[in-house]
């Protein structure tokens, strides 16, 4: 089955953390083996391709939030600007070699995942037809707003390709405060917001405290969605969203990735002490599921793994192996008793639709 990712750092691991995307999982496992906190990546092109990757937002991040620190927080937005704009031209690299295609409107979403849906028709199995697939679809995102010098510069980030925004991150950030902070909008908030809307930029309200998520949600009257977030009834944590939040997404029609950090996804989850059995894949079908019992339907669940963000296996789902494993999801929500139909939309469905109804 196709499936939409809604959040991949891929440019982040490829250029500050220096992996070859374009080698296998395990090859870049064994390159980093004997470096700290490394060797046990989920990601790789191979991978995405096996698992049916055929789109992934795929982001841009760069945050400057006033606590530098190495490869992921920049001493002042000018180095935030200048990261994300080589990260950027990382993607377009790729485009150009043929390994990928940036999607920015509905009539090359629509060629590209008739394109997918063409080769999975007539795709045999063996792991050799996945060489043959077509290019990986990318939508590119910028997660936190930091790199961004100014609002009215956002248009010139449209024009290269940018098509989603989340306004922050961790801790505060330049237009909004992020996870574990309760500080809403800045004054650069909703001059951005207003930009958003104009040139029909997609908010991501991942990442945003409470006071933030609702502020942006009165500023802003266009599409929301969440790209990589789970339930906070099931695992509390102001990171997680509330039943109100996701209600308030609900309305707006938008649709909820469920994201697959071990912590996100069972209580008091302390890495290298919880035992790694713990979570599951089901336990990341205990999300989606209670959001889709909150809606009444399916419409608003989806994939948004984030499984290349800071982390490997060891804080993965312990089923996983790589991310060509989403393809253990429609079996165990068939298990729950969901049909073929709402399967598709999870997969992959509910993000087509949302991304059509966008680029009208």
């Amino acid at each position: 089955m196709l499936i939409i990712d809604a959040h991949l750092d891929l440019s982040m691991n490829a250029l500050q953390g220096n992996r070859d995307l374009l080698s296998s999982a395990y090859t870049i496992r064994t390159q980093e083996v004997r470096q700290p906190r490394k060797g046990q990546g989920t990601v790789a092109f191979p991978e995405m391709r096996q698992g049916r990757i055929a789109l992934s937002f795929v982001t841009l991040f760069a945050r400057s939030t006033g606590n530098p620190s190495p490869h992921s927080d920049f001493a002042s937005p000018a180095q935030s600007y200048g990261i994300a704009q080589g990260q950027l031209a990382y993607y377009r690299a790729l485009e150009r070699m043929g390994y990928v295609r940036i999607i920015t409107d509905r009539g090359q979403l629509d060629g590209h995942i008739n394109a997918w849906r063409t080769w999975e028709s007539i795709v045999i199995g063996d792991a050799s037809d996945y060489d043959n697939a077509p290019p990986l679809g990318f939508v590119i995102s910028m997660e936190g707003a930091d790199p961004i010098l100014y609002p009215t510069q956002l248009e010139a980030w449209v024009n290269g390709g940018l098509r989603l925004l989340g306004l922050t991150h961790y801790g505060p950030g330049r237009y909004a405060g992020g996870t574990g902070t309760e500080i809403g909008l800045t004054e650069l908030g909703p001059p951005l917001l207003a930009e958003m809307e104009r040139l029909g930029v997609i908010l991501d309200l991942t990442h945003s405290s409470d006071q933030a998520f609702w502020q942006s949600l009165d500023h802003y009257n266009g599409l929301v969605l969440a790209s990589h977030n789970n339930c906070r009834a099931l695992v509390p944590h102001q990171r997680q969203f509330s039943d109100a939040q996701l209600r308030a997404i609900f309305e707006r029609d938008g649709v909820i990735g469920a994201a697959f950090d071990a912590w996100m996804l069972h209580p008091g989850w302390i890495t290298g002490e919880t035992p790694h059995d713990k979570v599951t894949l089901n336990s990341v079908v205990d999300h989606i599921d209670y959001v889709c019992q909150l809606a009444g339907n399916s419409r608003h669940a989806a994939i948004g793994t984030d499984l290349d963000g800071g982390y490997g296996r060891e804080q993965s789902p312990s089923d996983l192996d790589t991310i060509a494993d989403l393809q253990k999801i429609p079996g165990l929500l068939s298990t729950r008793g969901y049909n073929d139909d709402d399967i598709a939309a999870i997969m992959h469905g509910n993000w087509l639709r949302f991304l059509h109804d966008a680029w009208e």
